[in-house]
């Protein structure tokens, strides 16, 4: 969940770890902080190698600004933002952390579940640790385990290492006595390395912060140790055997990961959703409106007939993504469809095998109980399919297919952009599946088809309406509760409108299906509790129009997001927003957007850190 950068090479090395960490910070972070090593040579006066450690409670400007009163320099460095796990958020718990005799110094993602147990196996007297964390018990235990001897016993002692930890790690170390190397380890949390042509080695915990530099990376698998000098890239296994490693292309362009002109990276890839929905139908969707996935799924009509059930599993947004393409499916295929999230999944006793399609939905393609999820799943036999932004991620790399988003970097913690290729995705992965399987007409396929490809100008249509959303928001800026209501695909679109506004605005939303509303979140209702209703023109309008009514006889306050041409809810709800008519089933692709819009102005209002709110990570690498 934490940032992490790592950097050799001809450049100020301070100003490298703070410009990554500052492209990290979307991962959730509550201090910062970076180690450079600075050796000897003949231009300058020091006579042995020094380690420079500045580190503090904040966000990484605040690093900054200690950095610019005083100044470090050196060749390698390594930066690091945490998010407090093992000990309070201190200074002192901060990364980098050393050992204590201060020959090595390393920073870490992850948490090492057997950290008491080696603390008490190293017998040093509990006064000496620095910090309440588990990173400085990892840096003795390495320091232990390395007796000197330079490059070569390093990797013996980083095999060692592995085999002593328990849990999930990213480690990236440097050591006094090898001067002009990095070393990674990895085992759970992500690590990429990376090398440019000007002679420069990189990691991080996410491309971001190496792209500026090259564009070719190389995903470290689990148990992978990598060495990082001015001369390139060597890896080993965690046995200690030396590997070759592929690179990656990451076709991502630098621009993409600034604001590009906007306030916050949320409303720019709010803004963004169009281009992305064209983006992640390109060379899937033909101008006709047919799907045609082969050149990314090997399957054949044989493959499709043989699965009895799909499994879609995934967490927060992409778990919301999964229930509106499960709406889809159940329309379109005879299969028995289950959407679970993955904490639940992994420790449930379902029926999962050969005659399974799962389905495993994730931005990042590192969220832990997402990747616990799909192993268990391939252990059993199923085939298994990654839907995730990142073509080189743990989790892409481990499944049989993959359909990647095509999103683009997305930096604000809260998704939005991610959640429209989502649906996307999964929704030309439905019509797929039903074109195999013979379940779906070439009309519907033709019709739904047809449709998708005018959603991003549709989608653009309602982003030029964003002066009325923010009059809404100073409107609703002080309410303390919102209730939002949704039936068929609209209900989780609901869920996603709550979770936005409590994920940036810090307000307590909830949603449920309007139905349930008598079933006991009528209670909360009062002039103080608006409700949100999402209630497009489909089959399901009558009975969510019943519920509006019920909502202001309570004296609630409404705000309905209807299809234009709508005119039933004039009367009915204080505030309607309209959104292009479209088929109904596809009508979340255009319901949302609002909904991010409301959010977004709500917070800015409140004056809330939107791109990166308390408390949460873009990346949920942990349990």
């Amino acid at each position: 969940m934490c940032g992490i950068v790592g950097y050799i090479g001809h450049r100020n090395v301070a100003d490298v770890l703070v410009k990554g960490l500052q492209s990290l910070e979307y991962r959730g972070y509550d201090s910062a902080g970076i180690a450079v090593i600075d050796y000897p040579d003949e231009e300058k006066s020091v006579q042995s190698p020094a380690v420079h450690i500045v580190k503090g409670v904040g966000k990484v400007a605040e690093l900054k600004s200690m950095l610019a009163a005083s100044p470090v320099s050196g060749r390698q460095g390594i930066g690091h933002t945490r998010w407090a796990t093992h000990g309070g958020v201190t200074e002192i718990n901060a990364h980098p952390h050393s050992d204590l005799s201060s020959r090595l110094v390393l920073v870490h993602n992850g948490i090492v579940e057997n950290y008491r147990e080696l603390r008490a196996e190293l017998s040093v007297p509990e006064e000496r640790y620095k910090s309440e964390t588990d990173t400085e018990v990892i840096a003795q235990l390495l320091s232990s385990l390395y007796a000197g001897g330079g490059a070569r016993e390093m990797i013996g002692a980083l095999v060692a290492l592995h085999g002593r930890l328990r849990g999930s790690f990213a480690l990236v170390i440097m050591v006094k006595d090898i001067p002009g190397k990095i070393y990674c380890l990895r085992k759970g949390s992500p690590l990429v390395v990376g090398f440019s042509e000007e002679g420069e080695a990189l990691c991080a915990s996410d491309v971001p912060a190496i792209l500026p530099y090259t564009q070719d990376v190389v995903y470290l698998d689990d148990g992978d140790i990598a060495e990082l000098s001015a001369e390139g890239m060597r890896f080993w296994s965690a046995a200690g055997e030396s590997l070759e490693k592929n690179e990656t292309h990451i076709d991502w362009d630098v621009s993409m990961v600034d604001k590009g002109g906007y306030s916050h990276y949320m409303l720019k890839e709010i803004n963004e959703q169009g281009a992305v929905l064209r983006s992640s139908m390109a060379r899937r969707l033909s101008g006709e409106g047919e799907v045609d996935l082969s050149a990314e799924l090997p399957w054949t009509k044989e493959d499709a007939l043989a699965w009895k059930r799909i499994h879609i599993v995934a967490c927060g947004t992409s778990y919301y993504a999964s229930l509106v393409a499960e709406r889809f499916l159940e329309t379109i295929t005879d299969l028995d469809i289950r959407v679970d999230v993955a904490s639940e999944y992994r420790y449930r006793n379902l029926p999962v095998g050969p005659d399974t399609l799962a389905v495993f939905v994730s931005q990042s393609g590192e969220t832990a109980d997402t990747l616990a999820a799909e192993r268990l799943a391939k252990a059993r036999g199923a085939r298994c399919l990654a839907v995730t932004n990142v073509i080189g991620s743990t989790l892409a790399r481990e499944v049989d297919d993959i359909l990647q988003l095509k999103a683009g970097p997305e930096i604000g913690v809260a998704a939005t952009k991610t959640f429209m290729g989502q649906m996307a995705v999964l929704y030309l992965l439905s019509l797929y599946v039903g074109k195999l399987r013979g379940t779906l007409t070439e009309a519907y396929e033709k019709s739904v088809g047809g449709e998708l490809l005018l959603l991003p100008y549709k989608i653009e249509s309602i982003l030029q309406q964003q002066e009325l959303l923010y009059r809404l928001a100073i409107l609703h800026s002080d309410a303390r509760d919102f209730l939002f209501l949704g039936r068929g695909v609209s209900f989780p679109v609901a869920l996603e409108g709550a979770l936005k506004l409590k994920e940036i605005s810090y307000i307590h939303a909830e949603a449920y299906a309007a139905g349930e509303m008598k079933h006991g979140p009528i209670a909360l209702l009062d002039p103080r509790v608006p409700v949100v209703v999402i209630t497009p023109q489909d089959d399901l309008h009558e009975k969510t129009f019943s519920n509006i009514l019920e909502a202001k006889a309570r004296k609630a306050p409404v705000i309905a997001i209807a299809s234009e041409g709508d005119r039933s809810l004039d009367s009915a709800a204080d505030n309607v927003f309209n959104v292009p008519t479209t088929l109904p089933v596809l009508s979340p692709f255009l319901t949302v957007v609002p909904l991010q819009l409301f959010a977004f102005f709500v917070a800015k209002l409140l004056g809330c850190d939107i791109d990166q709110p308390r408390n949460l990570a873009k990346s949920v690498t942990v349990e």
